[in-house]
């Protein structure tokens, strides 16, 4: 790939050309000048957008897609487009899909349809067999193919035996264990965060304590054991309290959180729109202020779309009956943007590889070219035919958001928003 990016905003600290506007030459996938006024007289395409901004490809680890077994949901290729059309270089694939991504052969599946994809793809196996939560599945198998990290998506690890037996496990690794932080008996079946707001709506509610009880559980096991552990999408002030304090202790534990449960708080619910039934549930705005501030301070490490496409059917229900879910792709850097200033924004989406040992891009001279292109100050309404996946239940629908995504280039490609 050849191209000229033209009078662009860089946004890297670890680049010398940090806040510099500059045109941008790619010969060869690399990045071979960053300067003013650098000439074409090869005829480059060229890319010369309004106050484009460019920062190293963004990175989403917790996305899922319908394939295998759930196309009618999404596509891996779709899904892989939507990520790139959304800014996104690189992606973690959850394994909630069927069958449950539970041997290396189904990583090595994943990996294969991306191979000429512009986004890389990095799967994440189920912790345990068939994500039932009885026994390891093939962890070291699994890695060796590519897996990044283990978790049962949005099921908790009921035996705290086999959270032992995993961590331990994984003190010499470089993965992640995840561990979801529920616990079900607590939760008995809530929808909704428990508070006076679902008093009002006549909701069952799943307290904040059904969260934490299992943060507290997991954070002891894993200073008695060792090892890594990632506890994913966390959504009460008091668990990151939690983490805050083990990271202190020296426990090496990382956390990420959902953009919308920094957007959004359980107030959202009033209108019983099914697109805010999610999991964790949206709590109070005391909590969202929490943890946007451990958002800032670092203490939450990722931030997450925590894309998950259902089809209308698993939607178009009563409240109660309806299943879990929103995509986020699509809204991500609209609404982090709309939130944290756009140097913060570029922070949150390119940090957070070292927890997978995935290497960080940058936009130096001689890199290869990984890069997301954006307009950090444009101002939407985020409709329905801004939505790319095949699903269209998104919390953010009607949302007012900041910053929109020109597209993103990887592996030789580039990938343009029409």
């Amino acid at each position: 790939m050849n191209l000229l990016i033209k009078s662009a905003t860089i946004i890297d600290k670890n680049s010398e050309f940090h806040n510099k506007t500059a045109d941008i030459l790619i010969q060869n996938d690399i990045i071979s000048d960053i300067s003013q006024n650098i000439k074409n007289p090869k005829n480059y395409k060229e890319i010369n957008f309004s106050n484009l901004h460019a920062s190293p490809g963004w990175f989403d680890y917790s996305v899922c897609t319908g394939e295998p077994g759930y196309e009618e949901r999404d596509t891996i290729l779709n899904t892989l487009e939507v990520a790139s059309k959304s800014g996104f270089t690189s992606i973690g694939i959850q394994p909630n899909t069927f069958p449950v991504t539970a041997k290396n052969t189904e990583i090595e599946y994943f990996k294969s349809i991306a191979y000429n994809s512009n986004v890389n793809i990095y799967p994440i196996g189920a912790l345990t067999k068939k994500s039932e939560g009885n026994e390891l599945a093939e962890l070291y198998e699994m890695n060796t193919a590519g897996a990044i990290g283990f978790g049962d998506y949005k099921k908790p690890i009921k035996n705290p035996n086999l959270l032992k037996l995993a961590l331990l496990y994984t003190k010499h690794q470089k993965f992640p264990i995840f561990s979801y932080p529920l616990n079900k008996e607590v939760s008995n079946n809530g929808v909704m965060n428990e508070n006076k707001t679902s008093t009002m709506l006549g909701l069952k509610g799943s307290p904040n304590i059904s969260e934490e009880i299992q943060i507290m559980r997991d954070l002891a096991i894993l200073e008695y054991t060792g090892g890594n552990l990632h506890i994913p999408t966390i959504s009460t002030g008091r668990s990151l309290d939690l983490i805050r304090n083990a990271k202190n202790k020296g426990l090496k534990v990382s956390c990420s959180t959902c953009i919308h449960n920094l957007f959004f708080n359980d107030e959202s619910l009033k209108g019983f729109d099914t697109n805010f039934k999610v999991l964790p549930p949206l709590r109070t705005q005391e909590d969202v202020d929490k943890l946007i501030k451990g958002v800032k301070d670092g203490s939450i490490d990722l931030v997450t779309s925590d894309h998950n496409p259902l089809d209308i059917e698993l939607k178009n229900l009563e409240f109660d009956n309806a299943e879990f879910g929103t995509i986020g792709l699509e809204s991500f850097f609209g609404a982090l943007n709309s939130l944290f200033s756009t140097k913060t924004v570029i922070n949150i989406l390119t940090r957070g590889k070292n927890i997978f040992g995935i290497k960080n891009s940058s936009l130096k001279i001689g890199a290869q070219a990984d890069i997301s292109l954006f307009n950090p100050i444009s101002n939407y309404t985020f409709s329905e035919d801004k939505i790319l996946s095949f699903s269209k239940n998104s919390i953010f629908k009607d949302s007012k958001l900041k910053g929109i995504v020109y597209g993103s280039i990887s592996n030789g490609k580039i990938i343009l928003n029409d």
